[in-house]
């Protein structure tokens, strides 16, 4: 008797064995090491572009980062860019296009503190029509101070009530980024 199990145990061990060692699963899409974003904001009508930046070259919890904004002016409509890099590489690792390449798994947010008044429409799309945010279009309003927080979610649920808006309530995902800025308008 002990024979005859011999033969079916030793079988199922090498099938159990050579399934194991099968293909490994596709990887997981880590979220993005952000150590710089920089907000250009070029007025559409002309005029010098303002640069609002977040840095911190050394990476998460080593130096305090620095973050720096200018004044927008009022009622004027501003074409933003953003550039975002990893400087914790040498050299530095461009961000920007591996969130434009993945637009699908990305998507950025704008929110205000109460008293500011700024409109902005998404300029960019992914390959599925859903916006990103590398691009957008904004108009301030009248001269108001408050604060702008920039967040880049991580495989967000673009399909979700408002995402597509750029309201970030129901959009889950994981925050990759998440910059508080001054925002003044004069």
């Amino acid at each position: 008797m002990f024979k005859q199990l011999i033969i079916p145990v030793f079988l199922l061990s090498t099938a159990l064995l050579v399934s194991s060692c099968g293909k490994d699963p596709d990887p997981v899409n880590e979220e993005e090491v952000i150590t710089t974003l920089t907000m250009t904001w070029t007025p559409q009508g002309g005029g010098s572009p303002v640069v609002f930046q977040f840095r911190d070259p050394d990476g998460e919890g080593g130096n305090a980062p620095t973050i720096t904004s200018g004044a927008l002016a009022a009622n004027t409509t501003y074409s933003v860019s953003l550039e975002l890099l990893n400087e914790t590489e040498t050299p530095a690792e461009d961000i920007t296009e591996e969130i434009l390449d993945e637009g699908t798994e990305h998507q950025f947010f704008f929110g205000l503190t109460e008293g500011i008044t700024l409109t902005f429409s998404y300029a960019d799309t992914d390959a599925n029509g859903a916006p990103i945010g590398l691009e957008t279009t904004m108009t301030t309003g009248d001269a108001a101070t408050g604060k702008l927080q920039v967040t880049l979610r991580h495989e967000p649920d673009k399909g979700a009530t408002g995402v597509a808006q750029g309201d970030i309530t129901n959009a889950g995902g994981e925050t990759d980024i998440q910059v508080e800025f001054d925002l003044v308008i004069q």
